[in-house]
């Protein structure tokens, strides 16, 4: 019986170690700005279900002191809702490195926003330059690529309520959108007293992807509330970004 029991153990534990495998690993830098704070415990908490679901190891902090570290056991790093200036010089380097020897790379809203000029290599990386945004508004999100993995959980036409940023291209970086908004479904020009805004027409991208030094990277300027981090087709879509950022599998032909 005892021989039972230990063998009954032990297929417990190997069947245990089965299930701990993972598939690959992700740093997300979750780091609170001004406007952007309550998001971080609502997303780390789906992120690790994510995580549990669909096997993959992540390293969630708010602590840039992550980059002195060894950033090639990553697949992908993602910066969420995180103000890329923060980095020092020295972890920049560290993390451009890591894109020039095939790391890759996932930006979530705010880390999409950064003083011009202040790391000219960053905003090619984002591969658009935030400008000014209206005020957070409900609109109509469409799905432009629907054979890219963060469209897979998304309708053709998406009822969501966000900042609506606008961009622009200065460096001449070539995209490729996966949602636009339409402008017609908000007011491009609702905005603060003494701030203007405006719209930029048919072709306004809301996530995108593109390659950069050796790597993919991921655009999403979704995810302002940290409600959105509930929210069951928004975490589809982030997964979906997860997913392609990590392996570069997923896309349809």
């Amino acid at each position: 019986m005892k021989k039972l029991v230990l063998a009954a153990a032990a297929g417990v534990m190997m069947m245990s170690s089965a299930w701990a495998d993972t598939q690959y690993k992700i740093l997300v830098l979750a780091m609170p700005s001004k406007y952007h704070y309550e998001y971080i415990p609502i997303a780390r908490e789906s992120f690790e279900r994510l995580g549990k679901l669909h096997a993959f190891e992540m390293t969630y902090t708010n602590k840039p002191e992550v980059f002195d570290g060894d950033l090639s056991q990553y697949a992908a790093v993602m910066f969420l809702n995180t103000p890329p200036e923060e980095l020092n010089e020295a972890r920049r380097k560290k993390f451009e490195d890591y894109m020039k020897a095939g790391g890759n790379a996932m930006l979530v809203h705010r880390s999409l926003i950064i003083p011009a000029n202040t790391w000219p290599w960053y905003e090619k990386l984002v591969g658009r330059r935030t400008g000014n945004h209206p005020m957070l508004q409900t609109g109509v999100v469409d799905v432009v690529d629907s054979k890219f993995p963060a469209a897979f959980g998304l309708p053709d036409h998406w009822i969501w309520s966000d900042e609506f940023y606008v961009f622009d291209n200065p460096y001449q970086v070539k995209i490729n959108p996966v949602l636009n908004v339409d402008e017609s479904s908000y007011d491009p020009t609702k905005i603060w007293p003494g701030q203007v805004s405006h719209g930029m027409g048919k072709e306004h991208p809301l996530s995108w992807y593109h390659y950069a030094e050796k790597g993919r990277v991921f655009v999403t300027a979704l995810g302002h509330d940290g409600n959105m981090y509930r929210d069951p087709q928004y975490l589809a879509h982030l997964m979906g970004g997860i997913y392609w950022t990590a392996t570069g599998k997923g896309m349809k032909q």
